[in-house]
This record gives C-alpha cells, sequence and structure tokens, in this order.
C-alpha cells in the first residue's frame, strides 16, 4: 500500500439531500466518500466503510424539519466508534444545536450554505487528530508497561516514595509499609514485587483483620490431616504456598497475640511447622506488612509485640494520605473518569472548574479509595459531558482557592512570608526585616500592601 492510500481520508456523509449529497462527493474528491440518507443505512456504512470523520446533518427522516433523529444517529455514532469524528451540519443561524452536539461529543460543526473549501478544511483536520490518536494507541500498546503503570502520581511526597521502592525492591528484606486506609499499599506491593528478584514466583496475600482468629493460624501455617475435626487432608497454608515468592500481610496490626509469637519465630528461623505437625518445613519467602495502625501505640498497650515490630521493620515505607499530597487529587480523579468512562461506555470526559476545585481542597478522609468510588458513581450517574461538583455529592467544602496568575501566585507568596516573618519575631520589625533580607522601610511598605496591621 502507498503512503497516498494510507493517508486517504475516509469519510461517510449523512445527508438526506440528493443535490447536497453530489455537491459534498464533488468537494471530497481526494477521500473514500461513502453517503447515507437515513439512520439505519448510516449505522450499515459506519460499519462497513469505518470512516474516520462523519459529517452529519442533523435533520433527517422521519424528522427533516427537526434534529430528533440527528440527535438519535449522534449518540449511537458515538456509542458504537467513539473515536470517530463528527463534525455536524446545521442550518443558519442555528448555533443552539449545534453547541448541543459539541456538548453530547461532536467534533465540531459547520454552517449551511456550505463553503466546500472551510468544510474540507474541517474535515482535513478532524482526519489528522484521528490519525495521530490512533498512532498514539499503537505507540502505547508498542511500549512495555512500566510496573509503576499503576499507581498514579505527581506530587513531590509520592515521588519519594516511588524513589524508595526502586531501591528496596531488589533487597531481600523485611519490608513495613505505613499507611491510612486507602492511600494505595496493597498498589506498591504489587510493585515491590514486580521489581523484586522474586517476580517470576507468586505473591501471596492475607488480610490479617479479615480473617477470624480460630481460623487464622490455618491459614498462615496450614495443618496436618486428621489435626482437628474437618481436616481431612493435609493443606499448606500461606506462608508454606509463598516459598521462594513473596508474602504480603496487610494489617499486620490486627495479628492476635497468640499468633504473633508464632509468626516471629518463623522471621528469625524461616521455618514452620503445620497444625497437627512435628516437622519444621524451611521456607524461603520475602516478607512485606502493612497497617494502617499506629504500631507503636500499639506495642505500648501492650497489643503487639515490641520484638516482632522490629523484625517485621527492616525497612519502612511511609505512605502519605491524599490531603497531603499536591495536586495528586486532581490527577488521579481524571484518570478515574477515563477509566470509568471507557469501562461504562459514557461520553463524560471532564470536570467542572468548580469539581476540580472541589477536589483539590477536598480532606478525602476515604483517601485514594474514596476519590475512586465518588468518580465511579459520578461517571455512571452522568448525563453529560462534564462532571460537577454536584455530581461528586461531597456536600460542603471549605474551598481552598489557589491562583494560576504568576502575579498573584507571587504575591501570595510574599504575603505569607511577611506574615511568617513578623509572627516569628514576636512584631519585633527590625528583626523581621533581618529574616526576610529587606529593609525596614520596605518592610513598612509590604505591610501596607498587604493590611498587615504593626
Amino acid at each position: 500500500m502507498t503512503r497516498v492510500q494510507e493517508d486517504t481520508i475516509k469519510l461517510l456523509v449523512i445527508e438526506d439531500d440528493p443535490g447536497l449529497q453530489r455537491q459534498l462527493r464533488w468537494s471530497f474528491e481526494g477521500c473514500e466518500v461513502v453517503v447515507a440518507s437515513d439512520y439505519d443505512t448510516a449505522l450499515k456504512e459506519l460499519e462497513q466503510a469505518a470512516p474516520q470523520v462523519v459529517t452529519l446533518d442533523l435533520g433527517l427522516p422521519p424528522d427533516p424539519g427537526g434534529t430528533s433523529e440527528g440527535f438519535r444517529l449522534l449518540d449511537e455514532i458515538l456509542s458504537r466508534a467513539p473515536d470517530t469524528k463528527i463534525i455536524v451540519v446545521t442550518g443558519h443561524n442555528d448555533r443552539d444545536n449545534a453547541v448541543r452536539a459539541i456538548g453530547r461529543g461532536a467534533y465540531d460543526f459547520f454552517e449551511k450554505p456550505i463553503d466546500p473549501d472551510l468544510l474540507t478544511l474541517t474535515v482535513e483536520r478532524a482526519a489528522k487528530l484521528a490519525r495521530l490518536e490512533r498512532e498514539y494507541r499503537k505507540l502505547a500498546i508498542a511500549v512495555p508497561e512500566s510496573p509503576f503503570g499503576e499507581l498514579i502520581a505527581v506530587s513531590p511526597q509520592m515521588l519519594e516514595v516511588c524513589r524508595s521502592v526502586e531501591k528496596l525492591a531488589p533487597a531481600d528484606v523485611t519490608t513495613l509499609i505505613l499507611g491510612e486506609s486507602g492511600t494505595g499499599k496493597e498498589v506498591l506491593v504489587r510493585i515491590l514485587h514486580s521489581l523484586s528478584n522474586r517476580s517470576t514466583r507468586r505473591l501471596v496475600a492475607i488480610n490479617c483483620a479479615a480473617i477470624p482468629e480460630a481460623l487464622l493460624e490455618s491459614e498462615l501455617f496450614g495443618y496436618e490431616k486428621g489435626a482437628f475435626t474437618g481436616a481431612v487432608k493435609t493443606t499448606r497454608g500461606k506462608i508454606e504456598t509463598a516459598d521462594r515468592g513473596l508474602l504480603f500481610l496487610d494489617e499486620i496490626g490486627d495479628l492476635p497475640l497468640s499468633l504473633q509469637a508464632k509468626l516471629l519465630r518463623f522471621l528469625q528461623e524461616r521455618v514452620i511447622e503445620r497444625i497437627g505437625g512435628r516437622q519444621e518445613i524451611p521456607v524461603d519467602v520475602r516478607v512485606i506488612c502493612a497497617t494502617h495502625q499506629d504500631l507503636p501505640k500499639l506495642i505500648k498497650d501492650g497489643r503487639f509485640r515490641e520484638d516482632l515490630y522490629y523484625r517485621i521493620n527492616e525497612a519502612t515505607i511511609n505512605v502519605p494520605p491524599l490531603r497531603e499530597r499536591q495536586d495528586d487529587a486532581v490527577v488521579l480523579a481524571r484518570a478515574f473518569l477515563n477509566r470509568f468512562a471507557a469501562r461504562h461506555r459514557k461520553q463524560v470526559k471532564t470536570f467542572t472548574r468548580q469539581a476540580l476545585t472541589i477536589i483539590e481542597s477536598y480532606e478525602w478522609p476515604g483517601n485514594v479509595r474514596e476519590l475512586e468510588n465518588r468518580v465511579k458513581r459520578a461517571v455512571v450517574m452522568a448525563d453529560g459531558r462534564e462532571i460537577t461538583a454536584a455530581d461528586l455529592e461531597l456536600g460542603e467544602v471549605e474551598v481552598r482557592e489557589t491562583p494560576f496568575d504568576l502575579r498573584e501566585v507571587r504575591e501570595l507568596a510574599e504575603m505569607q512570608a511577611v506574615k511568617r516573618a513578623v509572627h516569628h519575631s514576636d512584631r519585633n520589625l527590625s528583626r523581621a526585616a533581618e529574616l526576610l533580607g529587606i529593609t525596614r522601610p520596605t518592610l513598612y511598605n509590604l505591610m501596607k500592601k498587604y493590611k498587615i496591621p504593626n
């Protein structure tokens, strides 16, 4: 296939006027043009021709004087072929329907009477964008997936966590991951596993808070046939199953005291005994633990063994809560929106400015998990292309407006610096000026400018 053939634009013209059909065919002489005059034919051609671009007249039979059939077809095309660029052709002075069409997912609109040159330019731009998006998808598939691909973060705090994970992954040390519920500790465990020298072996996880104490010992250490009623066969536990791989003990702070001593012996000796057994079984496994609890406080309260704490804490990763991760909430929200919009075949594309401000300002007590659930519900329930602040259902949120204008940002930083210096110097203005590295008269002028009382 030649380069010219590869770049040929596939265009579907949906128009019920035969004269306008001929005019458009003539205008797009260099394109592969197929024509449809009604809803059913248009969908058939969409399936067969797979056009990059569609021109759509909203006034189609059986409602040629209205737009109901045109909008119905617009929604169906976007549902079946969401990457297709649709240029809506409207009557003169019919901008309201054009704006509605853009809001529902159309790429652009064009008013009658048609100017062939301008319409051709619009179609070529739309086709170029479609090609670029297709190439991007090909490249995304071709590039090997990064182990950190599952972790979405831009904040300095989380980038530091990523650096710690990279350093600790190859080191075969017992690692403790600390952080509030919903911060993504499980994601970090999967990344540690994928970057470790045990990546080809199993990652076995167990939640110490989710299994009743009576069953937890057999889940961890396994049991011999006949060890107790119902033990009809010898069964390996999670620790033994993870041999030569990685064992993840989630919510280690909830491990009963009765099992802490047995886990400590395993970590020291690297051997286990199944319940009802006498044989010591060696196990080669790397252990990763995680908890949202304050382990030193549990030790003080007599609920966690101090010697076990030091054994599982050969290396520590502290995961900050979402409220302390600058800009991560907005980046995560956009990623969740794209993921759930694709999964649920919704035409939601973005957040309103107010919604983004709310996302930035909210404290997110449930962290990333809460944000994910809020965005998922908003996408599923959304009617238009934007998620509003009301769609997130966060109630009253105290908004912290952060300016984008560089002059405002500089002035805000300057005002805060002056206030800090005045407070730190206990209102000794000579000392405050010295802290700021400015003269006393300059400090007076700044305090006057920002209305800071003497």
